[in-house]
């Protein structure tokens, strides 16, 4: 049984990325320990296809507004569109949960389900891009496999395209998060079919939402991304850390207080803040510098950006709000989690930065993003200090989804994006970090992301006029939890354990066929 040691003690690096070459396709390369299986894909027709504001919504990655792949020789137009919209399933949310129903009332959907919001869609009759909710049925045949959740909200509304999700057991709903400064925000859906789904953009506001996640208090905590205004090949720090308070946790529309995260500087003892029109002096300013340079300390306190009891529940842009209050902005921050074992005292978060080889700032200033590692006394507590746990390079950069592995090991993956892939002629990892070796060069690769058939051809129409997919594969959606749908189960509760004690793992490989993934340990003979 050597196995479960090795798992225990660490998995085999990948050597190196899957190399990007013209017109080529690529596999997956997993660390030896690890295999994948394949859950869901683009293609499986949903058990209850919808039409809203015009779309129809039929299978799991695409809507229908053409052919899953081009014609030879097919190229885009104003009035054609080559290939149909691929929705982009993304951030995925394990539960385990008893008595669930669907579009079949005669159909037993087994426990064990997989939510996500859509990232992309076709856009609507009403001139804007229609999101949706599936849920993957992991007991269920092929025919009640995948089922479309929601994709209006309870007014009718066309959803819009989703990145983040969570569970809040406080709630009783799923949340969901979509970017943008304007029409972002939060929805909250309950987990009936069809789902009812409301938007909180009157209660946490209209922000670039990705990253959401509870605390032990019920709070939640979000990581916004807005890119910046860019100087050269650099942007601005120009997204933030909030923590949403509410009134009552068992009721997100009874309201609370957003909070934005401030942070002191180590040379003024003032707060770091984003300057109007001043763009290039905050990319290149010493304190952006001094929040990527490893072993300093930053002092932290959160400012309240919005409080319903006072402000009202108008629809507001907590970007905006941020700012005004006087919080911290950052290059790209993307998704957070709570070290599991910290009691919700140490919350690390990832940092994508500028996805350009090219960028000015360099590692120095954030170029590169990285990890950083908030440290309160307790969840709820008003002040805190900040520190840089990874320095990103052109290697290891683009870090967006973050999960931890066990007690000491997390997972960060890359989003580098097409140009960033050509630049260096590598796509996307996911690496494992041991949080003992603070700001390690040398990171653990177990998962080198190739590049499937789909997008690959994808990849030869990027940056042509009116083509509306991505190209090269992206790794989102990393996951790993028992699905335990109590309060004691959220993230940061309890310790993970990987294809134990009911944990598993996943992840979607984004763009192309759009599959999601379990990851699974390797069979081995007996004798190993």
């Amino acid at each position: 049984m050597l196995l479960p040691l090795l798992l225990a003690a660490g998995l085999t690096h990948v050597p190196a990325a899957q190399p990007k070459i013209a017109g080529q396709s690529a596999p997956n390369e997993l660390s030896a320990e690890l295999r994948e299986s394949i859950v869901a894909q683009g293609s499986m027709r949903l058990e209850n296809p919808a039409v809203i504001a015009g779309v129809t919504i039929a299978n799991y990655g695409y809507d229908a507004d053409g052919p899953f792949l081009p014609s030879a020789g097919d190229l885009p137009s104003s009035s054609h569109k080559v290939e149909a919209t691929k929705t982009e399933p993304d951030k995925n949310t394990y539960l385990v949960l008893r008595r669930q129903q669907g579009a079949d009332a005669s159909y037993d959907y087994g426990s064990r389900f997989l939510f996500q919001g859509h990232e992309l869609g076709a856009r609507g009759n009403t001139g804007t891009n229609v999101g949706a909710i599936t849920r993957v049925n992991l007991d269920a045949d092929g025919a009640h496999r995948v089922t479309l959740m929601a994709a209006a909200d309870v007014n009718g509304t066309p959803l819009p395209t989703f990145d983040g999700s969570t569970w809040d057991p406080w709630a009783q709903r799923l949340l969901f998060t979509a970017e943008g400064a304007n029409g972002g925000g939060v929805w909250q859906a309950t987990l009936d079919v069809p789902s009812r789904v409301e938007a909180l953009t009157g209660i946490i506001g209209q922000g670039g939402y990705e990253g959401i996640q509870n605390d032990s208090a019920g709070n939640l905590w979000i990581v916004e991304d807005i890119g910046g205004t860019t100087v050269g090949h650099a942007r601005q720090p120009n997204s933030f850390v909030y923590r949403f308070v509410p009134d009552d946790p068992r009721n997100l529309k009874q309201g609370g207080k957003l909070q934005a995260l401030q942070v002191l500087s180590r040379r003024t003892g003032n707060p770091i803040v984003f300057h109007a029109g001043q763009a290039a002096a905050d990319i290149d300013s010493q304190d952006v510098k001094d929040l990527h340079a490893c072993g300093l300390s930053f002092e932290t306190r959160w400012v309240t950006v919005h409080d319903t009891a006072i402000d009202g529940t108008a629809t507001f842009n907590a970007n905006a709000a941020a700012k005004a209050a006087g919080a911290t902005p950052l290059k790209r921050p993307e998704n957070g989690v709570f070290r599991p074992g910290s009691r919700f005292s140490e919350f690390y978060f990832t940092e994508t930065g500028d996805t350009n080889a090219l960028t000015e700032a360099g590692s120095a200033g954030g170029g590169f993003g990285g990890i950083f590692r908030l440290t309160q006394r307790t969840p709820a507590a008003d002040a805190g200090s900040l520190t840089i746990f990874f320095v990103g390079d052109a290697v290891h950069t683009g870090l967006d989804n973050i999960q931890f592995w066990d007690r000491d090991r997390l997972v960060a993956v890359e989003d580098a994006g097409d140009t960033l892939h050509s630049q260096r002629q590598a796509f996307d990892s996911a690496y494992l970090f041991d949080v003992a070796q603070v700001c390690s060069a040398n990171p653990t690769r177990i998962l080198a992301l190739g590049r499937d058939a789909s997008a690959t051809t994808d990849a030869s129409f990027s940056g042509l006029p009116l083509f509306q997919n991505d190209g090269d594969n992206e790794i989102t959606g990393f996951h790993v939890s028992d699905g335990d749908p109590s309060r004691e189960g959220i993230l940061g509760a309890k310790l993970p354990h990987p294809f134990e004690a009911g944990g598993r793992a996943f992840y979607t490989q984004q763009h192309g066929d759009n599959q999601t993934w379990e990851i699974v340990r390797a069979s081995r003979g007996e004798d190993d």
